[in-house]
Formats: C-alpha cells, sequence, structure tokens
C-alpha cells in the first residue's frame, strides 16, 4: 500500500503545475502581464456560435456590450437561431460594421 500511495504521489506532483518562484517582484509582474496577455489573445481569437452563445461569451466580440449581448439572446428566443452571420444586423444596435469587425469569429453552426 506504501508503494501505491508513493506512486500516486509522486504521479500528482508531475501532473501539478507550481507557479514559479521570482527573484523580484518586476519579473512577477511581468509573468502576470504575460500570462493575462496570453488568456485575452486566446479569448480573442476564438470563435462565438452566436445561436448558442452566452453572455459573456458575446461580450467578448469587439463591439458588444452587456446590453447589446442581451439584445442578440433576447433576438433570438423570440425569432429563432440566425441563418447567417449577417443576419446579426437585424439585431438592434448592432450594425453591419460591428458584424465586418467580428466576421471571422462568428458562426451560425457547431
Amino acid at each position: 500500500m506504501a508503494v501505491f500511495s508513493l506512486i500516486l504521489a509522486v504521479f500528482m506532483l508531475n501532473s501539478v503545475q507550481a507557479a514559479p518562484c521570482f527573484d523580484n517582484p518586476q519579473r512577477a509582474y511581468e509573468y502576470l502581464l504575460a500570462q493575462e496577455s496570453a488568456k485575452i489573445q486566446v479569448r480573442d481569437q476564438a470563435t462565438v456560435n452566436i445561436n448558442r452563445a452566452s453572455e459573456g461569451e458575446l461580450v467578448s466580440l469587439n463591439g458588444i456590450g452587456s446590453s447589446k449581448a442581451q439584445a442578440i439572446i433576447l433576438y433570438r428566443e423570440m425569432f429563432g437561431d440566425f441563418k447567417t452571420v449577417d443576419e446579426l444586423a437585424r439585431v438592434k444596435g448592432i450594425g453591419a460594421k460591428t458584424v465586418e469587425k467580428n466576421r471571422g469569429r462568428l458562426r451560425v453552426q457547431d
């Protein structure tokens, strides 16, 4: 039983990613900025299915805040799924320019 526990402990240590240690606050700050930047970049590159997206996913789009995200959700609840990305411009407060700015990230099917 002790061997099994030791193997399990070693496996768990290998699978856990420890936070790095820094020799000064500036390096720690730069590390945190880089981590945050990487998260934002991943979020900004992710595609969004406008027929399934939550409010949180919709606000990640350029020019879409909470109220416009809620308007998108309300529109699709009232009129059904969007057939094309261009139909998003039918939502009050969202124009063709907003659709164009986000076209590369938008989709209507899974």
